[in-house]
């Protein structure tokens, strides 16, 4: 259990207090003993492969970083299935926000993309959305279909 690569049982001891779960509860909820996860918490043991993938659905996260996320090389949690954290950018002096090559590589973003910036001001969730502009139209487009069927129906 002494591999560097793997920490699972640190990232289980995390998911389980960032969810608010109890050891009883997680126990419960994958069926298993509540020695079992704490064995699992304190590195002593490490689940088997269809306990690990109880594990990840019930936190939302993969299998790979359920059991190889490391917050200290990372400096950031596991994140939910699907979600990234790339970093930070800083914005530049004429406002230009550069892309790290994870996320444009993630995202299959190529040069001459364009992309829809939205914003959300409301206080405590502020914050700034770029989505693939040929998406964001077929959504508007899906919209105005069903708002104009709903409205000639009535």
């Amino acid at each position: 259990m002494n591999d560097p690569n793997l920490h699972i049982h640190e990232n289980l001891s995390w998911l389980r207090r960032a969810n608010h779960l109890t050891i009883e509860e997680v126990a419960g909820k994958i069926g298993v003993s509540r020695q079992a996860v704490s064995k699992w918490e304190a590195g002593e043991t490490v689940p088997d492969i269809l306990n690990c993938d109880a594990l990840a659905a019930l936190y939302d996260v993969s299998v790979d970083d359920l059991l190889h996320h490391d917050r200290d090389e990372s400096h950031s949690p596991i994140a939910p299935k699907g979600k990234y954290i790339f970093g930070t950018v800083k914005i530049g002096e004429r406002g230009q926000v550069v892309i790290p090559k994870q996320a444009r590589d993630k995202l299959n973003l190529k040069i001459g993309d364009q992309l829809v910036v939205l914003v959300d001001e409301t206080p405590g969730s502020q914050g700034v959305a770029l989505v693939p502009s040929e998406l964001f139209l077929e959504t508007a487009r899906q919209i105005m279909e069903n708002f104009t069927s709903r409205k000639d129906g009535d």
